[in-house]
């Protein structure tokens, strides 16, 4: 009987895999072939018919469209393509939205990292991701019919309150990257090791110093990263800018004028308003490629920062 089970098991270990084994692992290769055959597809079209946008026009400089301050591209030949209104529009509605965000999403993982009772912490956990999951364009609408009324119920009578304006849209872009950022950041600090808590304690600290003095600056890399990625959201938002923040490049400073961002106005130019080959229509891909360049480096500083400053336990 010992011979006998000895053998099988040498037969067994022998073998070579079997074709269903085989097949997984050629199912699995092709899913990840496809993953990045299409992003280097996606690359490749998007620079294609970006770099087709200044090779059409003589007029059209890749200095001027970065430093050009005025964005009338439905112009046809005459139009002028400064992209800076735009990227104001953009990084104006991005900073609101992170001034929004960062301290809810920061305090809310600290009471649920540290403070909250362990059943407040299982359900409010996963109604605050279910946040996350609210579609865009609800948000969207609404900060156009709540939130632009409350401002101009609450600042109108001292500040003149657009319609369409930058801050509204920023605060419901913070509000939908609330839930990225407190989530990976009570994911970062519940992975610090509970001894450095108690090492702390055990020297007088208070509950309010520890999280402040161990478990944030222990979590920091990871904190960060959270932080880096809810900026990509709200830099790459398209439907709430959108709806809330108008269609109007202004360079401005103002959170309560309208403007208009880079995703909003992809959005205005493939609704028909650009005929397909036009340099306008070229000009989305010509936006679209700044936009990905701009979520690039923001990616690859995270990746560094995170890389650099990781603390392992």
């Amino acid at each position: 009987m010992a011979t006998e089970v000895s053998g099988r098991g040498t037969d067994l270990s022998a073998g070579s895999p079997r074709w269903g084994e085989r097949a997984i692992l050629a199912f699995l290769l092709v899913c990840a072939a496809v993953s990045v055959l299409t992003t280097i597809g996606i690359v490749l079209v998007l620079f294609t018919e970006a770099s087709g946008f200044f090779r059409n026009n003589e007029s059209v400089t890749l200095t001027g469209f970065l430093t050009g301050t005025t964005w009338q591209p439905f112009g046809g030949a005459q139009g002028e393509y400064g992209v800076l209104e735009l990227v104001n529009g953009t990084l104006l509605v991005t900073a609101i939205a992170m001034i929004v965000a960062v301290p809810l999403g920061l305090a809310t993982a600290a009471y649920l990292s540290e403070y909250a009772p362990g059943r407040v912490r299982r359900s409010l956990k996963p109604t605050l991701e279910v946040l996350a999951g609210v579609p865009t364009v609800v948000l969207g609408y609404f900060a156009l019919t709540f939130i632009t009324p409350v401002l101009r119920a609450t600042i109108g009578e001292i500040w003149t309150v657009s319609i369409f304006n930058h801050l509204s849209g920023g605060i419901v872009v913070g509000i939908m990257i609330v839930p990225t950022i407190a989530s990976l950041s009570e994911d970062a600090m519940s992975a610090v090791p509970r001894a450095l808590r108690e090492g702390a304690y055990g020297l007088g600290a208070t509950k309010r110093r520890v999280v402040t003095r161990i478990v944030m600056p222990s979590a920091l890399s990871g904190i960060v990263a959270s932080i880096i990625l809810g900026l990509g959201r709200a830099i790459g938002e398209t439907m709430i800018v959108a709806l809330a923040v108008g269609n109007l490049p202004n360079l401005t400073f103002n959170p309560l004028d309208q403007g208009q961002t880079m995703t909003a106005y992809i959005v205005q130019a493939v609704q028909g308003e650009a005929p397909r080959g036009s340099l306008t229509y070229q000009s989305i891909f010509a936006v679209g490629a700044l936009l990905f360049v701009m979520t690039l480096v923001i990616n690859v500083a995270a990746t560094w920062f995170v890389r650099r400053f990781r603390e392992e336990y």
